[in-house]
């Protein structure tokens, strides 16, 4: 196996979009054999991606990281831990040892500690290493699908057939929402399935407290920032947090940290196009 990581000076860089080097695992057996520093050569999530799926890594490890980039990752099927942060040669073990997860909207919400950043919009299909997961034959093998998503109303919120390529991604390990990863473990190839999710089944309920005032001379940039605008915040330990800006008057601006699907009913069409082993 093969883990890259965000770097820079020994730590984790905190935006995928931005770094200039990974460095980069080989992993037999549970433990590090060699590792390397590479350059990024190249701008943009797709570039990186695509530079990523050349040296044939299997997992990357990352702080901030937006919808899109983790979007083209999957289409290479590179499994995503973000929110990591601190060692890089730590994060690696930590992942190893199935201690490294998704950070989600984890922030102490009292401006201390904080700091804005550019976000790029979209949000995580899932998280990394989850206590229980889907049971069926598909469980831990390399998958395509093709997919479209609407609410319960009709609209469509996302489609791959109108990218008009399958996303590939590894089911069972946390790349894809809980609901889609449970209806994809048990189907067979050439299959198309109707799935409705709940949000416990999807991106959870949304939670009153993650929306957060805090004053804007405590917030370095949160100036520059207006309302509808996607930023990370910064927690008390140095993780990212993806929130959006919902009000800002002249001395305070408010966010809120819940996923943009949170509190949503989804319905999936889902087909199976193609199932490669491992």
């Amino acid at each position: 196996m093969k883990i890259a990581v965000t770097y820079d000076n020994g730590e984790v860089f905190q935006h995928f979009g931005h770094t200039e080097q990974f460095k980069v695992y080989d992993v037999e057996d549970g433990k590090i054999e060699y590792s390397k520093i590479i350059g990024s050569n190249g701008s943009g999530h797709g570039a990186l991606a695509t530079l990523l799926a050349g040296e044939s890594i299997d997992v990357l490890i990352c702080g901030g990281i937006g919808g899109g980039a983790q979007a083209a990752l999957s289409e290479q099927g590179i499994e995503l831990c973000a929110g990591a942060s601190g060692s890089a040669d730590e994060a690696v073990e930590a992942y190893l040892r199935g201690e490294l997860v998704n950070t989600g909207a984890n922030c102490d919400h009292h401006g201390e500690g904080h700091s804005c950043h550019d976000h790029e919009e979209g949000g995580c299909h899932g998280s990394c290493h989850k206590d229980s997961g889907p049971q069926g034959k598909n469980v831990g093998k390399r998958v395509r699908t093709h997919y479209r998503g609407t609410f319960n109303d009709g609209t469509q919120f996302d489609s791959s057939y109108d990218r008009g390529e399958p996303l590939e991604f590894v089911c069972g390990a946390g790349m894809m929402i809980q609901g889609f990863d449970a209806a994809v473990a048990g189907m067979e190839e050439g299959e198309t399935v109707q799935v409705h999710l709940m949000p416990s089944e999807a991106y959870g309920e949304a939670d009153p407290n993650a929306v957060f005032t805090v004053e804007i001379v405590q917030l370095p940039g949160a100036e520059e920032l207006s309302v509808g605008q996607q930023v990370y915040l910064q927690n008390s330990y140095g993780q990212p947090v993806p929130v959006k800006v919902v009000a800002k008057d002249d001395k305070t601006i408010t966010f809120d940290a819940n996923h943009e699907m949170a509190g949503k009913e989804l319905n999936f069409t889902i087909e199976l196009v193609e199932v490669l082993e491992e």
